[in-house]
């Protein structure tokens, strides 16, 4: 089996190159990143796929897919579900948790680069979305999943997306706060999302079956802070056993065994923000089994069959990869983004420290 160890310090930039590569040549000239040659793209992979590129240095490349987000986005600030070869593959609805991801890539490209005017640039992309997301917000603090094109706001909500929404906020508090511009109202969405997350169980999972199997609801409060320190140690101990298959990664679903290489990447940097380093490294170091000789990744792997399935190497399990790479080695200077809280925007509307906030709660 193939090992690749990646600790401080040791970034692998000229084995992860074709996987930077790999992104770059399944990019249209558009500048949007289907998941494959050919594919359909979602909004929130296309930008997984973007930090990927920011990563290893295709500045830009990256701006090109931000641009095209800019170019696609809708009058009310929102994207659609899916786009194949620059039209609408599912006009159904737009996800929250999608249109919110826009703030964590921008901020991403910004902690790399220090270019202030690509912030001062994109600024108005992310005022529309972050406003079309605080639309979407619920009577306790959470954000509904989706506004369905047809018949309004779907009002229930997933502990995933509402998590992932969350780290966008603090990215989003945080350009807000390097361009000057006060925005108190997505600092009280935040706080109040942050409220419901940690305390309001019942926002959730209201109108179909709990996720809780998934491996993401498990990890993503962790992931993006929503619970942090020796709480979410406790948190990502107490179900280890039930998604982590040793020698091979984090599975989907703790139901079947497949086990799938993004979300290994995301659990090795829910590891990494609340110390435990070690095992970050040891479940990064498996991953590499699934690496193709063009520098992608496949999907996943399911064990009891040993077969890889499905048979798709996406750009933004790639982005995954790079992510988690730069988290472990501390290559770029967004490499602490999912580590912990941090930017200009500690300090909120009621000069409160965001910390001081998590403790709180």
């Amino acid at each position: 089996m193939t090992r690749l160890y990646v600790t401080e310090g040791l970034y692998p930039r000229e084995y992860l190159s074709d996987t930077v590569d790999f992104i770059v040549r399944t990019q249209r000239e558009s500048g949007d990143i289907p998941w494959f040659e050919g594919g359909s793209l979602d909004p929130w992979d296309h930008i997984e796929s973007a930090m990927g590129l920011a990563i290893g240095g295709k500045y830009k490349e990256a701006k090109m897919a931000y641009q095209w987000l800019a170019e696609m986005q809708l009058s009310n600030g929102s994207w659609l579900a899916a786009y194949q070869d620059g039209e609408i593959a599912d006009g159904t609805r737009a996800e929250s948790n999608f249109v919110a991801y826009i703030a964590t890539g921008l901020w991403h490209y910004y902690l790399i680069t220090e270019d202030i005017k690509f912030l001062q640039e994109f600024w108005p992309v992310l005022d529309r979305a972050m406003n079309f997301v605080i639309r979407l917000k619920g009577d306790q603090g959470q954000i509904y999943w989706a506004e369905d094109t047809t018949d309004g706001i779907k009002e229930d909500s997933l502990i995933t997306g509402c998590s992932s929404i969350y780290k966008s906020f603090e990215c989003a508090l945080n350009i807000a706060a390097i361009l000057n511009i006060e925005k108190p109202e997505w600092q009280s969405t935040k706080t109040d999302l942050l409220h419901a997350l940690r305390h309001i169980p019942d926002c959730f999972d209201r109108t179909w079956d709990s996720k809780s199997r998934f491996a993401m609801d498990w990890f993503y409060p962790v992931l993006t802070g929503v619970i942090s320190g020796s709480e979410g140690r406790r948190h990502l101990e107490a179900r280890w056993d039930e998604f982590v298959v040793d020698q091979m990664g984090c599975r989907c679903v703790n139901d079947e065994p497949w086990v799938t290489v993004a979300e290994s990447c995301e659990l090795v940097m829910a590891l990494l923000s609340v110390g435990e380093t070690h095992k970050a490294v040891e479940v990064f170091s498996w991953l590499h089994q699934f690496r193709d000789n063009d520098g992608a990744y496949w999907t996943g792997y399911v064990y009891t069959d040993k077969a890889l399935w499905p048979l798709e190497k996406p750009t933004w399990t790639a982005g995954a990869v790079l992510l988690a790479a730069d988290a472990l080695s501390h290559y770029t200077q967004a490499s602490s983004l999912f580590l912990g809280p941090s930017g200009p925007a500690l300090q909120n509307s009621e000069g409160l420290n965001y910390t001081k906030i998590l403790k709180k709660t």
